[in-house]
């Protein structure tokens, strides 16, 4: 589903309970903020039972039906015949077949389970082997958030809580302090007019923006740059550079071009941060920031960008921009984004402050390119003249990168777009 992605929701069962498929069939179609995928069967067989219906969310990971898969294809085979020799093919099938798909399932005895008094929540065998293996109380295991049926703790919820830092580790009782402040409960006048429900999108998107602000300490760093050179070659090679490689020059390859050698220059820019650890990307994939029909945006990938030419680069960028306009991203084309670039000068905006793309550290705005009169050293001394001037904006998330670290880079990657070569050969 892509690596920012915690839920999906079902759009529709294309395969309802009892019928047969084949390998490869769509089994059911399943949407996400990003895009909508088809799940094809693994193998031929029968669906057995459906966990969730369409219109429900579900979270990443979870059991969403049980499939009975078959050695040959079964579409002959009767619904009755499949329900009740069900139990004994698939016994057979787990010493003879190595192509399944199970549903692993841990029952608590009583013997087995514990008890916490004050909360009445018990923690089954597996819930208790983590909660060993990562050094866990049953105390701390307490104050977890169980999403489970009855307020039972699931290993998904255990698993969520140590990727977070076990922020309830060292918690205490809270004791209500009758001095201490408490927040008004105050009723607003949200005025009368309009009502337009989110659609499924952009409820997504302000949930993953939330989170990014709650999750990242964000700091912005402005720096202003002159791209007069990179303007004008752009303006003298466009039409060529369409006629020779069938492709358009726009700003956008350009950018990434000039990031992507950035990020070489510092490598800590290019991480994410798991726990108290920070993982250094090896590849450099930059995600831009790109507006879809409905107005929602969405992140397509140039996957390895610090390996390519300005051709590739361009075919890159035009190939995902079209996509994007035409609802046809695929799943692999919004994946493995390590540093993320808006162009919001697209918008007509000077400069902005973007919200990070979890889980990366950083992400850049570039503003609008716009001509006016600067003070520039020649030769002769100071001089007014009419340049191409663009603001850029980078967010980063002070939790691993300091101000140096911002500020240098966004710095370099100015540089880059300043010290662009006029003579350079398309």
């Amino acid at each position: 589903m892509g690596e920012s992605i915690t839920e999906g929701t079902i759009i529709n069962w294309l395969i309802n309970e009892g019928d047969s498929f084949d390998e490869g069939d769509i089994i059911l179609e399943v949407a996400t903020d990003k895009v909508d995928n088809e799940v094809p069967a693994p193998a031929a067989g029968t669906l057995l039972e459906t966990k969730y219906q369409a219109k429900d969310v579900v979270k990443v990971g979870e059991v969403i039906a049980i499939l009975e898969v078959e050695a040959t294809n079964s579409k002959q085979k009767p619904k009755e015949e499949a329900a009740t020799s069900s139990a004994v093919e698939t016994s057979q099938k787990k010493t003879k077949k190595k192509r399944s798909i199970t549903s692993s399932k841990v029952e608590a005895s009583t013997s087995n389970s514990f008890s916490v008094n004050n909360t009445n929540t018990f923690f089954s065998p597996l819930i208790i082997s983590i909660a060993k293996e990562h050094h866990i109380s049953f105390e701390e295991l307490a104050r977890i958030p169980a999403t489970g049926n009855e307020g039972r703790l699931r290993k998904s919820d255990v698993f969520n809580y140590i990727e977070d830092g076990r922020p309830y580790k060292f918690a205490q009782p809270v004791v209500q302090d009758p001095t201490a402040y408490r927040i008004p409960q105050l009723t607003f006048d949200k005025g009368k007019g309009k009502i337009i429900e989110m659609d499924r999108m952009r409820q997504m998107i302000a949930d993953h923006m939330v989170y990014s602000k709650h999750t990242s300490p964000h700091v912005t760093a402005y720096v202003e740059a002159d791209l007069t050179n990179m303007v004008n070659w752009r303006n003298d090679n466009k039409v060529a550079f369409q006629e020779k490689y069938g492709e358009k020059l726009t700003f956008t390859p350009l950018f990434v071009e000039a990031v992507a050698k950035a990020v070489k220059d510092f490598p800590n820019i290019n991480a994410s941060v798991d726990g108290n650890n920070i993982i250094v990307k090896e590849d450099i994939n930059i995600g831009m920031a790109t507006a879809l029909p409905s107005g929602n945006l969405i992140v397509p990938v140039v996957k390895n960008a610090d390996t390519k030419d300005l051709k590739e680069l361009a075919e890159n960028v035009n190939e995902l921009a079209g996509k994007a306009r035409e609802n046809k991203l695929s799943g692999d084309d919004i994946k493995g984004s390590t540093f993320t670039i808006s162009n919001v000068g697209t918008f007509g905006s000077v400069m902005g402050t973007p919200i990070i793309n979890q889980p990366e550290v950083a992400i850049l705005a570039l503003g609008i390119i716009k001509k006016r009169a600067e003070v520039i050293e020649t030769e002769e001394g100071d001089e007014i003249a009419i340049r191409s001037m663009m603001y850029l904006s980078l967010s980063f998330d002070h939790r691993v990168v300091d101000g140096y670290l911002g500020g240098s880079f966004v710095r370099r990657v100015a540089d880059y777009l300043e010290q662009f070569d006029t003579n350079r050969k398309i």
